[in-house]
């Protein structure tokens, strides 16, 4: 498959987002599996509204996209994005982060907020 090219401007805009540690990680495992705020929460130990931000900066990027269900929100990595391959190459050059996916798995917070 062929990747398709991104905008200095766009692509500059993907690489300041994905400085910040804690937006990087989310990216990283939502490539594993898709998560919702709750899940994140679990990780990261930060106020939802926090974690909130921080995927509303990813979406409104279209790196990301969400899917409602109930009154809970999915995320996941937007693969029709034209930044997917981008995010994609990057990712590559990080560790994956199964060990954070097994301890949300673990301790399933989904099942404490309901979701």
């Amino acid at each position: 498959m062929q990747k398709s090219l991104v905008e200095v401007e766009r692509a500059a805009n993907v690489l300041k987002l994905l400085g910040d540690k804690t937006r990087l990680t989310m990216i990283a495992m939502l490539k594993l599996r898709e998560c919702c705020v709750c899940e994140f929460q679990e990780i990261f130990e930060m106020s939802q509204p926090s974690i909130s931000q921080h995927l509303r900066k990813l979406k409104d990027a279209g790196m990301v996209k969400e899917e409602r269900r109930g009154q809970w929100i999915y995320y996941s990595l937007n693969q029709q994005s034209e930044l997917y391959g981008l995010l994609e190459d990057i990712l590559d050059h990080i560790p994956e982060q199964i060990e954070k996916i097994k301890l949300i798995e673990k301790s399933n917070p989904a099942l404490r907020c309901g979701c």
